[in-house]
């Protein structure tokens, strides 16, 4: 398809949308579980880094501000509890529990805590790329940011001896996204927040799968407001959470950490009775980020389909221009809209036809209606419908009436264009032979403005139907 010249709308506000998959997780589970430990003591703003500023994000430090040129010694040293304390009450605890860890890992930081890339690889964890260093990428230019990502991918594989398969930049740019997924090099990426399931986008020929982070289920709202105060806090949010997606089952849930902040004794201890919670009421599957996506890819591979919102003018009329029957500039004015993935459903697509249609002329409207052919009328007996109608026609039975039947249908058509102005139409794919039988006698009796109206609604629902015989 060509790639197309109008306005559109990039965002996807629809996602799995009500054909979400419900995941069968392994063994059974409920809930696949994504613990995410991110290391970034290290790779923060600092002067030593060569940085102009200090770090000010993220930290116990309250309305920390950066400092221009200057070393921020108290900011520092909590980013070093990190590394010295937090990062080795966390090993204990996951490696007692023996459960499986992804580390967010800032590709500089992890150059500069040898010891505990070492314990992390010991441990089995799974080590995806937190970029090359810790700093905000919105204001950066998109060339200077793929450098980073390649400078990134590099490293991670020099200091720890094999590449990322993952990767977050967190402090993200609106270009970060579609730059890691051009690499072609990573089995999965996480700066979205907007789903409970893994999703596929396409960026060029890639399929890149997406599996969504959160910053809600996070310990880093223990340094926003409004945020968590206690450790029970945190815990219990967890637990309301995980409780939640239990009952729906085959949902994902991820849970963001950071060393220096659950790495507090009491902040820990949240984290633990949530942990308590879900080992007695079970149905978690604890997986990295990396089999999430191992599992997704062999059991929800990606399929590509035909995109509406990506089609150039001419391929899109002459795909949906007889959606209305005869009538493609309904499809011509459709496509001048804003179109985005929104519109790439049978339902998305059939507001943006149905909206040019309500929006046109008494006249154009009449023009549709007039252009639809009689029921079971001389056109069907000559074979000259549409393969859309014909299609139709024969669902209810219409292409094989008797006589008697065939007959009546043929002065009821008469008398309601001769009351009207314009042929009987009825969605026939939701009746049958009786039905629209008893409709014709029903809607025979009515004044003109009413069936102007009703035979309107039954355009659109029409055309509601064959496109789903189109697209999802």
């Amino acid at each position: 398809m060509t790639v197309i010249d109008a306005p559109r709308y990039p965002r996807d506000l629809i996602g799995h949308g009500p054909r979400a998959p419900r995941a069968r997780w392994p063994g059974g589970a409920r809930v696949a579980v994504s613990l995410v430990l991110n290391y970034e003591e290290g790779g923060e703003n600092c002067l030593l880094h060569g940085d102009a500023q200090s770090e000010a994000f993220l930290s116990d430090i309250a309305g920390a501000a950066p400092w221009p040129g200057q070393r921020h010694w108290n900011m520092e040293s909590i980013y070093d509890y990190g590394a010295r304390a937090g990062f080795w009450r966390l090993h204990a605890l996951f490696t007692g529990r023996a459960l499986p860890l992804t580390i967010y890992g800032v590709a500089t930081a992890l150059a500069r805590n040898p010891e505990q890339v070492r314990a992390m690889q010991a441990a089995g964890w799974d080590i995806a790329s937190h970029g090359l260093k810790w700093v905000e990428h919105k204001d950066m230019p998109e060339a200077e940011e793929r450098a980073q990502i390649a400078e990134a991918i590099r490293l991670h594989t020099e200091v720890t001896g094999e590449a990322p398969r993952g990767w977050y930049t967190g402090r993200c740019s609106v270009n970060t996204v579609r730059l890691t997924a051009e690499t072609g090099a990573l089995d999965w990426i996480s700066d979205t927040y907007d789903d409970d399931l893994p999703y596929w986008i396409e960026v060029g020929a890639r399929d890149q799968l997406v599996i969504p982070y959160t910053l809600e289920a996070n310990d880093m709202r223990f340094a926003t407001a409004p945020g968590w105060v206690t450790g029970q806090d945190f815990g219990q949010y967890l637990i309301d959470a995980f409780d939640v997606l239990h009952a729906e089952g085959g949902r994902m849930m991820s849970i963001g950490l950071h060393n220096r902040l659950i790495g507090r004794p009491g902040k820990l201890a949240g984290l633990i009775r949530f942990l308590d919670h879900v080992a007695a009421k079970g149905g978690a599957w604890f997986a990295t980020r990396s089999e999430i996506a191992e599992f997704w890819a062999a059991n929800h591979p990606h399929q590509r389909i035909e995109r509406p919102s990506r089609m150039d003018r001419d391929t899109f009329v002459a795909r949906f221009g007889s959606i209305f029957e005869h009538s493609p500039w309904i499809a011509e004015r459709a496509w001048a809209l804003e179109l985005g993935p929104a519109h790439d459903t049978a339902l998305g697509l059939h507001n943006a036809l149905a909206r040019m249609f309500r929006s046109a002329s008494d006249a154009e409207r009449l023009g549709v209606l007039t252009a639809h052919p009689d029921l079971a009328g001389k056109l069907a007996a000559a074979k000259r419908l549409t393969a859309e109608s014909t299609h139709e026609q024969a669902s209810a039975g219409l292409d094989a009436l008797t006589d008697a039947e065939r007959e009546a249908f043929q002065r009821l058509n008469s008398a309601y264009v001769d009351k009207h102005g314009f042929p009987f139409i009825i969605a026939v794919r939701d009746n049958t032979r009786a039905s629209i039988l008893a409709a014709f006698e029903t809607r025979l009796a009515n004044d003109t403005e009413t069936e102007f109206a009703t035979a309107c609604k039954q355009v659109e629902r029409i055309a509601e139907l064959r496109l789903m015989d189109l697209l999802p």
